[in-house]
């Protein structure tokens, strides 16, 4: 996790599987605990499971209510194939790159 002005950014890497993403959802809701706008880099995840995918929609309904702001941004191909089958690329605000998201776009 890194911040970068007023966001959080948090960098997942590799598998995103039921061995990992205990590790990812605490680190996803330290983040969003903290009630600052929260990005998720997604440029490194070669492979997400289901329970990767419930850490992202835990961490994105408590940033709900929080009035935070979460968002996905340089997801790559494999992780969105995944969101897309589960249709949360509906749901999830997602930004093509770090710098779209900065900038609002």
């Amino acid at each position: 996790m890194r911040e970068q002005g007023n966001v959080l950014v948090v960098s997942l890497k590799g598998e995103v599987d039921l061995d990992n993403s205990p590790r990812a959802r605490e680190v996803l809701l330290d983040c969003v605990g903290r009630g600052k706008q929260v990005f998720v880099d997604l440029s490194g995840v070669t492979y997400i499971d289901s329970s990767g995918i419930a850490s992202l929609v835990e961490a994105f309904q408590i940033s709900r209510q929080k009035s935070s702001g979460f968002a996905l941004v340089s997801v790559n191909p494999a992780a969105l194939r995944v969101l897309e089958l589960a249709r949360l690329d509906r749901v999830f605000t997602i930004h093509d790159d770090l710098e779209a998201g900065l900038d609002g776009g």
